[in-house]
């Protein structure tokens, strides 16, 4: 199986596609309900829908960029406003947070090699 996209649940369209569009991400699907964007690199899309009672702050998403700190910059150039700037965690991702218009959080990070073989890694399968 391959993830196809995430959803994250927006208030205001308007607000939530410029915030994505200033991250840097390319829309490619648009409507007044929901929207929908690639990734600048490999293959992956997100998307929003409109949704009055969202929850704010439920969801988490996780963008990653090799250049971390490059990118930051130029989002604060761009007057995105970080609740956390890159930190390095205890599991080993440098991460910097930021939320969209709705409160979703989005974590934009960098983890290398530990992304998918972390020292902890394991392998199940049933």
């Amino acid at each position: 199986m391959n993830l196809n996209q995430v959803t994250l649940p927006v208030k205001n369209m308007e607000l939530a596609v410029n915030f994505y569009l200033t991250l840097g991400f390319t829309q490619i699907v648009d409507t007044p309900h929901y929207a929908r964007f690639s990734c600048p690199d490999g293959e992956a899309t997100f998307s929003l829908s409109l949704d009055s009672d969202a929850n704010s702050g439920g969801a988490v998403i996780y963008f990653e960029h090799e250049h971390l700190e490059e990118l930051v910059q130029t989002l604060i150039e761009r007057g995105i406003e970080f609740e956390q700037m890159p930190t390095e965690q205890r599991y080993l991702w440098t991460e910097a947070i930021v939320r969209d218009p709705s409160g979703n959080k989005v974590k934009l990070y960098w983890a290398g090699e530990n992304r998918l073989s972390p020292p902890w890694k394991v392998h199940k399968t049933l």
